[in-house]
């Protein structure tokens, strides 16, 4: 295979999918110096980065074929599909040696399946789904977890630094993947604790930014509480992170569970509070509107407190 070779002015870097935290991600790349061609299926929401100087591809074909290093960070695992197996999609435009990187929380197999379709053509494939929402990507801090071939992850570690601070390596192809659906897991049963704890201080008549004070930095502290916690007191639900893309985390890592015989009720009662947090026309809100499904169980009003 074509030893990897980054550099900046001179590696070409392509990227799929510039919404919320994508176009965060890809600015830090062209800051640093690479040029880039970009693809989003609403070219809108890539103006501001064609106005800084990226080049528009028509489709994820045409994107590979001006791309060194392919990128993509899209919604579900049928948009990855779509955007790296499909009949335009960017394996069909790549050339020999081409990396193509997936940022999406998708499924393990369907990692296995990019990798051994990219190492049939002479390309290599990493699955490195990312953790940190909108504000890690916005501040360069992202946590990236890697699967693949080591060497190529390796290589990639320029292009990944400017963009995460915590990059690990997980193993061979769709390692990165379950090592996200272990992240996932985490957050899921925090963000129901984080919510119901929020409920009762409320109830209970407390002052919550004081209880933040008090609890924030102790055992019962979490990236969620501290982060997340101000935004529900503020009736802040503008989406780092959609309730939707979180169901559908939350599905892939049940069917894995179901996959390997493991029983994760928590994981399970989590999912369906988001669900119904989705039935009552949240979808496109942050995670942190789950507070609005578990107040309601309550007969509380959140927003009107």
């Amino acid at each position: 295979m074509t030893a990897i070779e980054i550099v900046p002015g001179k590696t070409r870097i392509g990227w799929m999918g510039t919404g919320v935290m994508g176009s965060s991600m890809v600015g830090h790349l062209m800051a640093a110096g690479y040029q880039a061609t970009v693809y989003n299926r609403t070219k809108s929401k890539a103006e501001a980065l064609i106005a800084r100087g990226a080049q528009w591809a028509a489709s994820p074909q045409a994107l590979a074929a001006a791309s060194d290093v392919v990128f993509g960070i899209v919604g579900f695992p049928s948009d990855v599909r779509d955007c790296f197996l499909g009949p335009q999609g960017a394996l069909a435009g790549a050339k020999a040696g081409t990396v193509f990187v997936d940022m999406t929380t998708s499924e393990p197999s369907l990692a296995v399946e990019i990798a051994e379709a990219a190492k049939a053509i002479g390309c290599h494939s990493v699955d490195a789904p990312v953790s940190g929402g909108d504000v890690g990507a916005k501040e360069a801090r992202l946590s990236i977890m890697l699967g693949g071939d080591k060497a190529v992850c390796d290589a990639l570690a320029p292009l990944l630094q400017v963009m995460g601070k915590t990059i690990v390596y997980q193993g061979g192809p769709g390692s990165g993947q379950h090592t996200k659906a272990v992240n996932q897991i985490l957050i899921a049963a925090n963000m129901v604790g984080v919510c119901e704890a929020l409920l009762y201080g409320y109830k209970s008549g407390l002052d919550l930014a004081t209880v933040l004070q008090s609890v924030g930095s102790g055992a019962a502290g979490s990236w969620s509480l501290n982060n997340l916690g101000p935004r529900i007191m503020a009736n802040n639900f503008d989406p780092g992170f959609f309730v939707e893309h979180f169901i559908k985390d939350m599905g892939i890592a049940l069917a894995e569970a179901r996959r390997m015989k493991l029983s994760l009720p928590g994981l399970a009662l989590a999912n369906q509070l988001y669900i119904a947090l989705q039935a009552q026309g949240h979808g496109r809100d942050g995670t942190q509107a789950l507070m609005l499904a578990l107040a309601k169980l309550s007969a509380i009003d959140w927003k009107s407190r």
